[in-house]
């Protein structure tokens, strides 16, 4: 799609997170390698000075998260009257209510002629309404809710009665899940970075990301976890969506995800590519009415965990 010819903006794609950018933009540097193609990066938190003067470079595919990306397109750095697609991944995230005016007021900057182009794995029923506002006569293409897949992944749930037994739990798993590299999802940043604190205080080595880090903070820390210097990584949902890191291989939701669509981002983080996955649910009593809802919704099986846990993790 794109005119190596001319050296204007032509390609945009819209991301909720940095570390998606980031993921995506390394893609797209090799997948041009043999091109003679501009990328470059858009994301909040990062020197605005040196963003405008990358910019100024009009480069022709432009990954952004949308506040960034809306402000220099208002500054007039970043110029769409040349922009011929503009490309939203984990669309219903980025199409969210927090980024919803943001979007609108890009969106009003684009040519009429751009092709818009929304991917998620869950895209709700509102955002389906909602892409109707701004596409016009929409090819829909459309995985069944019971097509989405969950194969590979073996999921399990431990009831915790009390809620402040969780961290008891946690710490119990340690030895088990410091065998795989894993991600533990928390929802609330101020119960990440208490848990957080304690398992530091408790010299377990983890490491931990939200989306109050700055972004070269955030970069770091991604990096150590792909490269397997940290083996354990607590997340809000900031990491829930897109994120590949190869050797994944468990996932734990110390707070179930308050809504369904995030349960398949957070665990299709692990059994990626057909590898295989587990999943491990920690609940209390009150979590198990949600839990049944989840394994109805996705038609899929979530087990009482067994004793013999390691047999699943080191296949």
């Amino acid at each position: 799609k794109i005119d190596e010819s001319k050296k204007e903006t032509q390609i945009l794609v819209l991301v909720p997170t940095h570390e998606l950018v980031h993921q995506i933009y390394e893609v797209a540097v090799e997948l041009s390698k043999y091109l003679d193609v501009t990328i470059m990066e858009v994301v909040g938190g990062t020197n605005v000075g040196e963003c405008q003067r990358e910019l100024s470079k009009c480069p022709q595919i432009i990954i952004g998260t949308p506040g960034r990306v809306l402000d220099m397109i208002n500054k007039r750095y970043l110029f769409t009257s040349n922009i011929t697609t503009v490309i939203f991944d984990e669309a219903d995230e980025t199409l969210s209510y927090g980024f919803k005016l943001t979007i609108y007021n890009i969106i009003k900057t684009i040519p009429t002629s751009s092709q818009i182009c929304l991917f998620s794995a869950t895209i709700p029923d509102e955002i389906m309404e909602l892409s109707d506002n701004f596409m016009k006569q929409p090819q829909k293409i459309l995985v069944k809710k019971e097509a989405l897949t969950l194969e590979g992944i073996t999921q399990f749930y431990i009831n915790i009665k009390v809620n402040d037994w969780k961290y008891d739990v946690l710490t119990d798993l340690y030895d088990t899940i410091n065998i795989a590299q894993c991600i533990i999802y928390i929802n609330s940043k101020n119960k990440l970075m208490e848990v957080y604190d304690c398992l530091i205080k408790d010299n377990f080595p983890v490491a931990c990301i939200h989306g109050e880090l700055t972004s070269e903070d955030r970069k770091k820390v991604m990096e150590e976890f792909r490269s397997g210097h940290s083996r354990i990584l607590l997340s809000t949902d900031l990491l829930s969506r897109g994120i590949d890191v190869q050797q994944l291989s468990l996932v734990i939701n110390f707070d179930l995800p308050k809504s369904k669509e995030t349960y398949i981002h957070r665990i299709g983080r692990s059994g990626r590519y057909g590898r295989k996955g587990v999943a491990i649910n920690l609940v209390t009593d009150r979590d198990l009415p949600h839990l049944k809802d989840i394994e109805e919704f996705y038609e899929t099986k979530i087990v009482e965990m067994p004793q013999n846990l390691e047999d699943y993790l080191s296949v």
